[in-house]
């Protein structure tokens, strides 16, 4: 008996193999529909190579719980990123390696500047790009030169101390990510080309803040005498005046704590969830927009993720949540009851949330409603994503998170504040084939904005420090 097994390319997590049985008397072979994956023709070769005895076939449930192994270990396999592909010679790095870190940030600006065009990538969505040619090249300068060096000083919880949960995760993530790394952490502050800040607003604000003092100073005086201390023990910030330092702050008073010091309040690249440009703090081009996400649980930071096909999201539009802010009870006065296509609430009633969840609601919505609170972010945003909802975002002077490179008119919508009176129409003018389409750019997305406890390319951590890398290159004025 002689078995050609066909095996198709595992994509978008799907597997689709054939076999196609006659009789001989050769010996099994496997033929991959995919030349690439090699690692498939391995795998199912272990189901007989030469010839089968009777005496040697297994039971048939033997068979399958085999079967079920294999596919299983090959599928694993195949969830584990690859390492950062060798794009530049050996002698390339050694020569960018070699380069003081000011003039490798040049070196890497001039690259940009001239990157190679790029239409296809099997492991980019180009669609979501603003210029997919200057991210790919961006994105590859990174992984082969950033340094960062990472301060030492400070004492928990404030420093060095990650909070993992709750709708502030995202900066505990980062710190927790970044100090765990081993590509891009130096110990030698020499060869950093950039320094990291690692203090944690949310612990700062659980442990500074006193309620009946109505007052934010104590904070922004901490940080401004953390900032004096390490300018006046070590070189390093007085080189730059705080440029080539970076801190990330997920939580809404963020801004806030560096308001304190001129040259970390002016100078200092801040990834910040709160990227609000109407307050004067938040620079675009020099600061980093900071997604806002929701960890529910640690060890399962991505939990739930996905959603239901367009055909079963019977609803146009959803939003629950607190009256926070100017802008959520502008929309509850005009839509909540209102519209059976337009299910707003404020905090979901329990007689809603027993037939379907918060998150339920999400995945069965076309469109996710996402207006700021007390300030501009929204965890609502991320969540959409998530749950393959196109997002709808509603805040005047907000930065989107990733904003220097994704293409945010591609996957959402934003609408400005008064023009909530005619949400309904703004949806509605939405042609069948570009919601489509933005539907299809949320799923594409999606690995962009999650946390991987071990970091893989192109994930959100990877992200973030992107963007703090890209806005770093964006200060540096190259020679005429």
């Amino acid at each position: 008996m002689e078995k050609i097994v066909f095996c198709c390319c595992h994509r978008y997590n799907s597997w689709n193999c054939a076999s196609i049985v006659y009789s001989s008397l050769s010996t099994d072979h496997v033929v991959s529909l995919s030349p690439s994956n090699s690692l498939i023709t391995q795998r199912l070769s272990c189901y007989g190579t030469g010839r089968v005895d009777k005496k040697e076939v297994l039971p048939s449930s033997s068979r399958r719980k085999r079967r079920k192994r294999v596919r299983k270990e090959t599928f694993d396999e195949f969830k584990v990123a690859p390492p950062p592909p060798k794009t530049v010679p050996s002698k390339w790095q050694k020569y960018v390696w070699s380069l003081p870190p000011h003039e490798a940030l040049l070196y890497a600006k001039k690259e940009i500047n001239h990157a190679p065009v790029v239409t296809d990538d099997p492991d980019l969505y180009a669609a979501l790009f603003r210029n997919i040619s200057i991210f790919k090249r961006s994105y590859e300068l990174m992984e082969n030169i950033l340094k960062v060096y990472i301060y030492k000083d400070g004492k928990r919880p404030i420093f060095h101390q990650p909070h993992l949960f709750g709708i502030y995760a995202s900066e505990g993530w980062f710190m927790k990510l970044m100090e765990e790394s081993r590509q891009f952490v130096t110990k030698d502050p020499s060869k950093a080309h950039l320094f990291y800040l690692p203090y944690s607003a949310r612990q700062m604000e659980a442990t500074l803040y006193v309620p009946s003092l109505h007052s934010l100073q104590p904070l922004s005086i901490f940080l401004r005498d953390y900032v004096n201390m390490i300018a006046a023990k070590y070189p390093f910030w007085n080189h730059t005046r705080g440029s080539d330092h970076f801190l990330v702050a997920c939580h809404d008073w963020g801004p806030y704590t560096v308001t304190a010091h001129e040259e970390l309040s002016k100078n200092t690249i801040k990834a910040l969830c709160n990227a609000d440009l109407s307050e004067g703090i938040f620079v675009a081009g020099r600061d980093v927009s900071l997604p806002e996400t929701t960890i529910r649980n640690p060890r399962k930071p991505l939990r739930e993720v996905g959603g239901k096909r367009v055909s079963q999201r019977p609803i146009l539009a959803f939003f629950a949540g607190n009256m926070h802010g100017r802008v959520r009870p502008i929309l509850l006065k005009y839509w909540k009851g209102k519209d059976e296509d337009m299910r707003i609430y404020g905090p979901l009633p329990n007689r809603i949330s027993r037939k379907m969840s918060y998150i339920q609601h999400m995945k069965s919505s076309r469109f996710c409603i996402c207006p700021m609170g007390y300030e501009v972010n929204s965890p609502r945003i991320v969540e959409a994503i998530y749950y393959e909802c196109v997002p709808v975002i509603i805040a005047d002077n907000f930065v989107p998170p990733f904003n220097e490179v994704l293409d945010w008119s591609v996957f959402s919508v934003i609408v400005a504040e008064k023009d909530i009176p005619n949400l309904k129409d703004i949806l509605l003018a939405i042609p069948l084939r570009r919601y489509l389409s933005m539907q299809t750019n949320v799923k594409m997305v999606q690995k962009h904005f999650f946390w991987n406890p071990r970091p893989i390319r192109y994930d959100i951590f990877h992200m973030i420090l992107h963007s703090i890398w890209f806005n770093r290159l964006n200060q540096i004025q190259l020679p005429q």
